[in-house]
This record gives structure tokens, sequence and C-alpha cells, in this order.
């Protein structure tokens, strides 16, 4: 059969046509029946078509009825069947790659070295992150000293960006950071069947982390080919933390920005280290380095065939049938009767 050929989609449906020779069949039978009831035990046999108006022709003719009905049903089990007889090729939608983002929200994100802080400046490069993707499945994961997932991988930006606002150091009740947990997460959310699609790793952070063994997971996430990239934000001055997240008696930390550490970390990850500015310059490098990445194909739509459904044309003539059988007249109780 042509691929492009009538056919149906859901042709056991057409099983349903057995029911109406079936039910001419019956109709045949207890009509007989109906005729030869109680009264053919006072007359004769020859006598029963005047008792029962047969011989006057009072006995309405129900064929046109049962005909009608009998259309309307073939034609609404052929739409049911779904026919359909050509296609459109259309480009479906194939992410280029997939991004977590790794959000930093410890306390010292608060400080204003950088404008409006260093938090808002990470969310607002996030946000150009969204605007300006280009096919990613994005999802994001915020941490200080415990990770939390935040959105999984996702194609809907819109309602990962609505989540940005409510993200801030007050959720976070420990002090510190701490990366490992974090990466451990992101690894889980990138998990997937699709071998051949390029999955990277976005750590908006101020660096600072004080705990063993990250280069060498950072290796081991290389090794299964999750590359880290990181966007730094603060300055080599530093800032002070505000005080409200600093323990009472405890002398205020100085937090500044240690970017021979974070390049250390993009360079294990087989990532780009890229310093946040206020231009798009940055979110751009990013983004052409997570895609180079990625393989030609993937940034190219898969063409997908999409028949053309043709059910509705089955359904105009049964609703002149329906009219037709529940006319004024009141055909169906009348002749059935």
């Amino acid at each position: 059969m042509p691929e492009s050929g009538f056919h149906f989609a859901q042709p056991l449906w057409l099983l349903a046509l057995l029911a109406i020779p079936l039910v001419w069949l019956w109709l045949r039978y207890s009509r007989t029946v109906r005729r030869r009831g109680r009264e053919s035990l006072y007359a004769d046999e020859h006598l029963l078509p005047w008792l029962t108006g047969e011989a006057r022709g009072q006995m309405p003719d129900s064929t046109p009825v049962l005909a009608a009905w009998s259309m309307a049903w073939l034609l609404m089990v052929l739409a049911m069947a779904g026919p359909r007889w050509d296609y459109e090729r259309i480009s479906a939608f194939r992410p280029a790659a997939e991004l977590v983002v790794l959000l930093d929200i410890s306390a010292s994100m608060n400080i204003r070295d950088v404008r409006p802080s260093r938090l808002d400046r990470a969310k607002q490069e996030i946000q150009d992150l969204l605007r300006l993707n280009p096919g990613l499945r994005m999802g994001l994961v915020a941490f200080a000293t415990v990770a939390h997932v935040v959105s999984p991988v996702t194609e809907d930006m819109e309602s990962l960006g609505r989540t940005l606002p409510s993200l801030s150091t007050d959720l976070v009740s420990l002090p510190g950071s701490r990366l490992g947990n974090a990466l451990d997460k992101a690894s889980l959310l990138l998990r997937g069947d699709d071998n051949a699609l390029a999955r990277h790793i976005l750590l908006v952070t101020d660096g600072d982390f004080d705990e063993p063994g990250l280069l060498e997971k950072v290796d081991a996430l290389r090794a299964n080919n999750i590359h880290l990239h990181v966007l730094a934000l603060g300055t080599e001055g530093g800032g002070l933390v505000p005080e409200r997240y600093v323990p009472r008696g405890a002398r205020t930390p100085v937090s500044r920005l240690n970017e021979e550490e974070l390049r250390q970390l993009a360079e294990h990850g087989g990532g780009l280290y890229q310093l946040a500015d206020y231009r798009e310059d940055d979110t751009r490098n990013l983004l052409e380095q997570i895609l180079a990445n990625a393989e030609q194909q993937q940034l190219e739509t898969m063409p997908t065939r999409v028949w053309n459904e043709r059910f509705y044309l089955f359904l105009f003539p049964v609703i002149f049938l329906i009219l037709y059988l529940f006319g004024r007249s009141n055909r169906f109780s009348r002749r059935l009767s």
C-alpha cells in the first residue's frame, strides 16, 4: 500500500460493521414472532393477515428507517476507524544539548562588589541564558551547603524563569558553600538514554569552595561526557558578607573571587571559564561553547510525517440522517413499533 494512499488509523473499529446484518436478521425474526403472537390461538393462519392489518396495508414499511440507521452506523464506524489518505512533513523539535545550571545561593552571593549584588547579577545572567536559548533543554539546581533541584531538565523556559525570583540566600540555614553535592544532583538530572546528546553543567558562583576531591569529581563527570562551564561573579577585592548572615560574635568574613580555582574547575571539566559582565557577550560565549560540542545533526530539526485525518467527512451526512430519523413525524418510533 502506498504511504500516501487511503488507509485507516484504527481498522479494528470496522468489526463494528458486523452489527448491521445482525440487527437486520434480528428485526426480521422478531417481526415474525410479533405477528404470530397470542392471536394465532384464536384465528386460522390464513386469517391472521386480516387480523393484524397486513392484508389491508396497515402495517408501516420500516425498511427506509432501517436503511437510514444502517447508513448512519456505517458512516460513524468509518469515522471512528480514522480514515486518512495524505500526509504532510513537518520538523519536530530535537534539543541540541542538555544543560543544568548550578546557582550558588550562599551568603557571600549578597555582596555588592558586583551591582546590584552577586546573586541578582547571577539571576540576570540566567535570564539572558533563557532568552537567548537556541534549543537547549535546561534544568536548575540551587545550592549552598545542601543542593536542591529547582527544576528538572525541561524545554519550558518560561516556567523555569518564573522560579528565579523566589531564589535567595534566605533559603539557606547553614553557612558555607559545598559544590560536590550540587554536582551529584546535576549528574542525576543529566542521565538519559540518548548517549549522542551533549550534556553540560554551568556553575554560576563566586567560588571559594573549601572541600577536597572536587577536581576528581569533575574529571569523572567529563569521563561520562558531561562538561563543566563556570560563570564567575565578584571581584578580586571582594567585599564583606552582610552582618545578618554572620553568627553573633563571629568576625565578618571577606569573600573574594578566586579565579584560579574556578579556572581550574572549568579546565578539568573541558568547559569555558567566563567572568560575568553587564553585556550579553558572556552568555553568548557560553552558548557557543556548549553548542560547539553538540553534533550538527542535533542542531537540525528532524522531519516527521503527520497524516491528515479525514474522519469529519463521514460525519457530515450523519447529521442529515439523524435529522431525518428524529424528525417531527418521529419515524423511528412509529415505523419500528
